[in-house]
């Protein structure tokens, strides 16, 4: 019974049944993948603004802090949860610690040396690393389209770091800029792998406020070393608005729509609907924030996602 509500606690195999039983996965599911890697592209555009405003450790700092409020009642155990073990305190810990904290300083930093079309570009990779991931921490066999899906974009994310004349009009990408987005793309993918584990024994919810919890310990030392120095009454309001909206976005709903799916579809699978955070950022960079895509980038772009799509595009299931 409780294997079908979207935010129970127990252990829920179903989910590690992997493309053998994809059948099984309710369409909700696939809807909550989509959505949170939607928005997660959405608000990779928007921090590029919000890092204009705000030194990169307080604005995670700020972001941590109003999300640990907002989630406060999703501290508590749910009454079909089973207590913390060892393992899973470690896991949660670096859940935060690449998924949250690591990703986001990379993210931020990154963005402040790079456009947003080229940070969607580079963003594409995580599938295919994610599928890379699976095969060496989940046991999951790699086929070779997979490789030759990992090669597409790897050759797309090496195209955007070498290409340093195609900058667009939301500024120049330096090969730091690619180099600190890419860590981005390991510690996102990293998230993914881990959140599979920690996904079949406690409910999205409580996983999205303690690994938040965890990212606010992380980021707090720096987040104050540089708000003694910050002149917050500078700040207008309509940036207060944009960060509230990305602290909700990044560490609330993305967190608890990408778990409350990866429940119920192996990693693998989920690796797919990444797809969406590459789309998600260009548009917000070519609509919002004034960039073009020039001609090698549109072709970085193009093999990205191919090698997207080559990677993590679900087979047939076979019989042994």
């Amino acid at each position: 019974m409780s294997s079908t509500s979207p935010d129970s606690g127990s252990s829920g195999h179903t989910a590690d049944a992997g493309d053998h039983h994809a059948h099984h996965a309710p369409l909700w599911a696939y809807a909550s993948l989509a959505a949170s890697t939607s928005v997660i592209g959405s608000y990779v555009g928007l921090s590029k603004l919000l890092v204009l405003v705000f030194p990169v450790f307080l604005l995670a700092f700020l972001r941590f802090g109003m999300a640990a409020i907002f989630m406060l009642p999703w501290l508590k155990r749910g009454p079909t949860e089973p207590p913390l073990t060892g393992r899973t305190r470690v896991l949660l810990f670096l859940e935060s610690f690449f998924g949250n904290f690591l990703f986001s300083i990379c993210l931020l930093f990154g963005m402040k040396h790079s456009s947003a079309v080229v940070a969607g570009v580079i963003m594409a990779g995580i599938p295919a690393t994610v599928a890379l991931m699976s095969w060496v921490f989940l046991r999951e066999r790699i086929a070779p389209r997979t490789v030759a899906g990992i090669a597409l974009a790897v050759g797309g994310i090496a195209l955007v770091a070498v290409n340093k004349s195609g900058a667009s009009a939301g500024g120049e990408t330096s090969g730091w800029g690619a180099l600190l987005l890419v860590g981005a793309m390991c510690c996102e993918a990293s998230y993914v792998v881990i959140g599979k584990r920690l996904a079949a024994d406690l409910s999205p919810r409580r996983i999205s406020a303690l690994i938040n919890l965890w990212g606010l310990v992380l980021v707090t030392p720096l987040g104050l070393w540089q708000a003694m120095d910050f002149s917050f009454s500078a700040v207008a309001p309509k940036d207060w608005g944009l960060l509230l909206f990305y602290a909700i976005a990044a560490s609330t709903v993305t967190v608890w729509l990408w778990m409350r799916g990866l429940r119920h579809v192996s990693a693998a699978k989920a690796g797919v609907f990444m797809v969406f955070l590459p789309i998600s950022t260009a548009i917000i960079g070519l609509v919002f924030l004034g960039e073009r895509l020039s001609g090698v980038q549109a072709l970085a772009y193009a093999l990205a996602l191919a090698g997207v799509i080559l990677a993590t595009w679900p087979g047939q299931a076979r019989r042994a």
